[in-house]
């Protein structure tokens, strides 16, 4: 038997090609009817910061996306969109359920979506939606079983490869030649073209592997960033008032120093050598995400051509930020901005006016409740996001202003100590729980967003924020009681005041 198929071969085994559907048919088919109710597609990146975007204010590298930037001219951009927590895993499990990481119990890049967890995916089935699942989806390590929630079901174990991967269509795995975002965008037109004559609406999510390391870019790409010099990231040398851990962590697989992209054996490594090294990590880390621009494309333009673009939510986001030597680290997991920070565009006209802006920090879990109110959908019960709809209809009194950021040791990869954290619209304080091998190596962190949005200056030790350390520490206390977080846990200091007005810690 052939392990491998082409693209073409590969179209050819999963349902009816557009033609014919049109000319034959496909057995029984339903009459082109528009649903009342919206259709939902979601695509999510991996490792995407914020900056990878042609509209953001100074995008990495210059990036041009003119596919995404059509979807924010014609929908809506999230200017301040956070992830709770900063890794794969359970970053997409809180986009599924509404949950944090220590509700819905996915703590790791290890562990399975649990079965018998409720999400958006499951309610939308619920009520009668086509649903599918294309491309990665990186919670647990297996491929074996459709997860619940789905009709239909490609991905893969793991990681998955930029080119050739392996994976499992609807139970039959099968070597699938090509490039992975140009492979998994064709298997996701396809499926929504064999959905045009269908009178139910349809979720489907398409996960890409991009931009995640190790980067290679599609040939076309490889080298568009040739021309630009890229210099280290400034913050990267100001590393005198952070935490030990930091400055361990340098010579670590996530840290600037370590072996993973061998950048260097004394940082900044300013020999030629050195610097065609980090270069090529950004320009090849960027390369990916053009790609990714084109896919959006493809699909806007299938679902323009089937009818169903203006009765579409589309979405776009990532499960995570990524540091490209920002803070002398690289990967993510902290809480730091270029780790947090990620894009979200939504385009839906019947609900969102073109060029809307949302200034608003909105959060991972806030995706599910609001795809579920905009498809009029029974409401998750018991979670911890909020439906972002509000702030679509100009409606912000009430809206947060502060948010809890927790991430949780892995014993794999010990270079990132726990994390809890508590962002406001100009403060970020940052708590490392069981610092208990000395002060220094878990030092709190403390940043003024407006003066310092870089994060270059800790001011945990400057005594003139004590009052704003200690407004900050009673709001994360607050925020890990609400979530349900077990803050006796997660000691912070004794007898901190935890009642304060809201406006205090904007």
């Amino acid at each position: 038997m052939n392990d491998g198929m082409t693209r073409r071969d590969f179209l050819s085994t999963i349902g009816c090609s557009s033609a014919l559907l049109t000319l034959h048919g496909c057995g029984s088919l339903e009459r082109n009817l528009t649903p009342a109710r919206p259709n939902v597609v979601v695509i999510f990146t991996d490792d995407q910061r914020a900056d990878c975007l042609g509209i953001y204010p100074k995008p990495l590298l210059g990036i041009k996306t003119p596919h995404l930037d059509r979807l924010a001219r014609e929908g809506a951009w999230f200017e301040n969109m956070f992830i709770t927590t900063s890794l794969c895993s359970p970053s997409r499990a809180s986009f599924l359920s509404g949950l944090y990481a220590h509700t819905h119990g996915v703590m790791n890049n290890f562990t399975d979506y649990p079965t018998n967890l409720a999400s958006y995916p499951r309610r939308l089935q619920e009520q009668g939606y086509n649903t599918a699942y294309i491309g990665k989806w990186h919670m647990g390590e297996q491929d074996d079983q459709k997860r619940p929630g789905f009709d239909y079901w490609i991905t893969h174990k793991g990681q998955g490869k930029y080119y050739d991967t392996t994976f499992n269509i609807n139970g039959t795995r099968r070597v699938v030649k090509g490039y992975y975002t140009n492979v998994v965008t064709d298997m996701a037109v396809d499926w929504l073209k064999n959905k045009r004559q269908s009178s139910k609406p349809f979720l489907m999510i398409l996960g890409q592997k991009a931009p995640h390391g190790p980067f290679m870019p599609e040939e076309k790409y490889r080298h568009i960033y040739d021309h630009l010099k890229i210099p280290y990231p400034e913050s990267g040398f100001h590393l005198e008032t952070k935490p030990q851990w930091i400055t361990e962590r340098l010579d670590t697989w996530h840290g600037i120093y370590g072996p993973l992209y061998e950048f260097r054996k004394d940082f900044p490594d300013r020999s030629p050598e050195g610097v065609d090294r980090f270069e090529d990590f950004v320009r090849s880390y960027t390369g990916t995400i053009n790609s990714v621009d084109d896919s959006v494309g493809a699909v806007y333009k299938a679902l323009q051509e089937t009818g169903q673009l203006d009765n579409t939510i589309f979405v776009f986001t990532s499960d995570n930020g990524f540091l490209l030597g920002e803070h002398g680290m690289i990967d993510k997991r902290t809480m730091h901005e270029e780790s947090i920070r990620v894009p979200l565009v939504v385009r839906y006209p019947k609900a969102i006016r073109p060029n809307t802006r949302i200034a608003e920090q909105v959060l991972s879990i806030d995706l599910a409740p609001s795809i579920l109110e905009l498809c009029d959908a029974p409401p998750l019960e018991k979670i911890h996001g909020k439906s972002w709809v509000q702030l679509l209809e100009g409606k912000s009194a009430g809206w947060r202003t502060a948010w809890l950021y927790e991430y949780n040791y892995e014993k794999q990869f010990p270079y990132t100590p726990n994390v809890r954290g508590v962002r406001t619209n100009q403060w970020k304080y940052v708590h490392y729980p069981h610092g208990d091998d000395g002060p220094d190596r878990h030092m709190a962190e403390l940043y003024n967003l407006k003066e310092d949005p870089q994060e270059r200056n800790n001011l945990i030790n400057d005594p003139k924020y004590g009052d704003v350390i200690t407004k900050l520490k009673a709001e994360l206390q607050r925020l890990l009681r609400e979530t349900g977080a077990l803050p006796d846990q997660m000691p912070l200091d004794e007898g901190v005041k935890t009642e304060l007005p809201e406006q205090s810690i904007r």
